[in-house]
């Protein structure tokens, strides 16, 4: 059976990442824009790393451009951007697609183990959450509009199991 674990990504800096590294923490996984409404969400999935990545919290956070061009910037632009305006400590990495034909595996896979609303495997736009058990599995997908703050009892119960 897949697991996140099966993945691998490239940090913001370039270096690869293979999300095994993460084995046996829970993950959220974001995909994050700078430009966009809901950019001020970089606060909040800060606010969430600090209180729980001492208990076992990866936060990844995956620039993408595909949702209004609201994240043109270049990798290191992007990363300057959230330190400078948000202060993000959690893991960034490099930017991806997360629809259509050049979508990140990890997104294919994401997307296809929980749909959306209606069952759309599409992610519909910037700041969709998804929360990875201790086993690798998903456990569920929020929308854009699920505020960081909101997620806290699911990841305290995922930190529990």
């Amino acid at each position: 059976m897949p697991s996140v674990y099966d993945f691998e990504a490239r940090y913001i800096d370039g270096k690869t990442a293979p999300l095994s590294k993460f084995r046996g923490q829970v993950m959220l996984i974001v995909n994050t824009a700078s430009q966009c409404g809901f950019t001020p969400q970089f606060g909040g999935l800060e606010a969430l790393h600090t209180s729980y990545a001492g208990k076992g919290l990866a936060l990844l956070g995956f620039p993408c451009n595909q949702f209004g061009a609201q994240d043109p910037g270049n990798d290191s632009e992007i990363a300057e951007f959230c330190q400078v305006n948000y202060g993000v400590s959690f893991t960034m990495m490099s930017k991806i697609d997360v629809n259509g034909p050049a979508a990140h595996p990890l997104y294919k896979w994401l997307s296809a183990e929980a749909p959306g609303l209606l069952g759309s495997k599409a992610i519909k736009w910037n700041f969709t959450k998804f929360l990875v058990g201790k086993d690798g599995q998903v456990i569920k997908r929020y929308a854009p509009l699920d505020k960081p703050a909101d997620l806290a009892k699911d990841i305290e119960a995922a930190l529990a199991a």
